[in-house]
């Protein structure tokens, strides 16, 4: 098994098993985060995803390198297309992510989180690009979304080094946004995934989609995508729903229509 799914009420926790392999990135991991992903894709019922490692040592060490040894050069094409494939499976799903890294994550790893839209650290990890100590450079989408998420100079910084830094570090400089202390990881991820997964789905789903696809637009164009999401949002039931249950104070029950 490559991927644990665990289901708690509306989240569930996807755990990479490989922790024997520091949970690294295989061909068949990419499979059934595909498969995965079009099955979240379909559940209207499933608000938040937490993604997770196996173990205490590693949240992901990217790529298998040991299976990487045998491929062919189309081999590798492919499993990088597969990679990319994922990942932008994640950042376009309709529930919000949430990367809890246990451990290391490093490469591809973190190109994982990276694609998340939330990421927490417990107090040992430790994240990193090494591509270029490799003789590459990230290929899973690093040098853009990490210059995206914590500006170009932090960026050059991590990837032109190839140094590996701290929870604390990476929380001064905004790549993750929790700390958990020891043994709390998973139960600060589910806690914020449950205060996410508490809110109507559809304005879940239309906000994550205004900010990703507004962030790089010039304003105006992104203020004009920023109103068609609200406006998808005026007429669902959800939206009746939050109005009849404050003014009957009590709390909404969203069904994501």
């Amino acid at each position: 098994m490559d991927l644990r799914v665990e289901r708690r009420d509306a989240v569930e926790v996807w755990t990479i098993d490989g922790a024997s392999r520091r949970n690294s990135i295989t061909t068949g991991l990419l499979r059934a985060l595909r498969e995965q992903l079009a099955r979240a894709g379909a559940d209207r019922a499933l608000r938040c995803v937490v993604i997770t490692g196996d173990g205490d040592k590693a949240f992901c060490a990217g790529a298998d390198l040991k299976e990487r040894a045998g491929m062919s050069a189309d081999d590798v094409h492919r499993f990088h297309e597969g990679l990319r494939d994922a990942l932008r499976g994640i950042e376009q799903a309709p529930q919000p992510f949430v990367a809890a890294l246990n451990g290391a994550a490093l490469g591809g790893g973190l190109e994982l989180a990276l694609a998340c839209d939330l990421r927490i650290a417990a107090d040992s990890a430790q994240l990193g690009l090494p591509e270029v100590a490799l003789g590459i450079i990230p290929g899973g989408g690093g040098t853009q979304r990490l210059a995206r998420l914590v500006g170009v100079a932090r960026a050059k910084d991590l990837v032109l080094t190839a140094r590996r830094i701290g929870a604390a570090e990476a929380l001064a400089m905004g790549l993750v946004t929790q700390i958990a202390p020891p043994g709390r990881l998973l139960d600060e991820a589910l806690a914020l995934a449950g205060r996410i997964a508490r809110n109507a789905p559809v304005s879940l789903r239309q906000a994550k989609r205004a900010i990703d696809g507004g962030f790089h637009l010039p304003l105006e164009e992104a203020l004009a995508l920023e109103h068609r999401m609200y406006q998808d949002c005026l007429g669902t039931r959800d939206r009746r729903e939050a109005l009849a249950a404050f003014a009957e104070k009590r709390a909404p029950v969203f069904t994501g229509e």
